[in-house]
């Protein structure tokens, strides 16, 4: 697979880009490249779109989707849809779920090898302290790095302010064979930039629909979307916070600024809420997580993440060269 790409950047306020790459080995191989050529003997696979089986009923896909008339304000941030179990049983369940999100990482990435098209996108927005750290650590830490693409978007540099805001999101999106992460994304865009109002309305409210119908033309190329907000209540921040203040090992994680941005919390949900509202979609739906208690929030995305890679069901591609003939050669040296 191709080499992880850790960059950090944001969009709109907090955004950044990554260099698009394609890899060279399977997981775990001796090295990576980042050559898009397939020679003329490869058999190339069709491009299907992204998620095109049906999910499994009552999944966290079901459970999380955001669909007409959903309201942020009536979702329970300590609510646990889809899982009747406890957190220790949450626990125990991880790691062979993990095993099965590596195994089909690990076919996508194959397929990608000869000739296939199809990557997976992982979206994680949430308030400050909502969990997108341990996402990455529990969740993403599951996957075999050489097969991930992540990228952390912070504030703009002076060079992607000279672009459109959709630009270097274009640049970060996953080759295929690839599962890109996006901590932060797109969405800062119509968050934390209208919420400050550091672009006029009729700038940002145009936002939307310009993210509508990019998310539709990424889906086309064959890259499934799976856009998560971490929603957390605002006691549960408060406490988060507290702690960081409290423990001298997390003092480090604490930025004042995470305060004034506290107090703007109305009108952050407000934003949230109409990017929800407005950006899910058939091609790219939101899919809620209340992330009150951690552990239902890093099971969530496992799942959310594994059912999607089910639905795409990639599968070990037929070899290119006689097999058969392949085993007499070797076992005549």
């Amino acid at each position: 697979m191709a080499k992880s790409t850790k960059t950090s950047k944001k969009s709109g306020t907090k955004n950044s880009d990554k260099s698009r790459g394609k890899g060279g080995t399977k997981p775990g191989g001796k090295s990576s490249n980042r050559s898009g050529s397939n020679s003329s003997s490869t058999k190339v696979l069709p491009t299907p779109k992204a998620a095109a089986k049906p999910l499994v009923p009552d999944s966290f896909t079901e459970a999380l989707r955001v669909g007409d008339g959903f309201n942020l304000f009536d979702t329970d941030p300590r609510s646990t849809p889809g899982w009747d179990g406890d957190k220790q049983s949450a626990k125990d369940a991880m790691p062979a779920l993990g095993e099965e999100m590596s195994e089909l990482q690990e076919r996508l990435y194959a397929e990608s090898k000869m000739g296939g098209k199809r990557s997976l996108l992982l979206v994680v927005q949430g308030m400050d302290t909502s969990g997108k750290g341990g996402i990455m650590r529990h969740v993403v830490g599951q996957l075999d790095p050489q097969g991930v693409s992540y990228t952390a978007f912070k504030a703009p540099t002076a060079e992607e302010k000279k672009h459109p805001f959709l630009w270097r999101i274009r640049n970060a999106l996953p080759q295929p064979g690839q599962i890109g992460v996006f901590d932060r994304s797109q969405y800062e865009d119509v968050l934390v930039v209208r919420v400050h109002e550091l672009v006029p309305r009729a700038t940002w409210s145009r936002r939307y629909t310009q993210i509508n119908a990019f998310e539709r033309s990424v889906v086309d190329s064959g890259t499934t979307i799976v856009k998560v907000m971490l929603h957390i209540s605002a006691d549960e921040q408060k406490a988060r916070l507290t702690e960081r203040l409290d423990r001298p090992d997390k003092n480090w994680k604490f930025n004042p600024g995470d305060v004034d941005e506290r107090m703007l919390w109305p009108a952050y949900q407000e934003a949230y809420q109409a990017a929800l509202e407005k950006c899910s979609t058939p091609e790219a739906p939101w899919f809620v997580v209340p992330a009150d208690r951690k552990w239902y929030a890093r099971l969530a995305v496992q799942n959310l993440v594994l059912e999607h890679l089910r639905a795409m069901d990639p599968q070990w591609p037929a070899a290119d060269y006689d097999v058969q003939t392949e085993k007499a050669r070797l076992s005549a040296t």
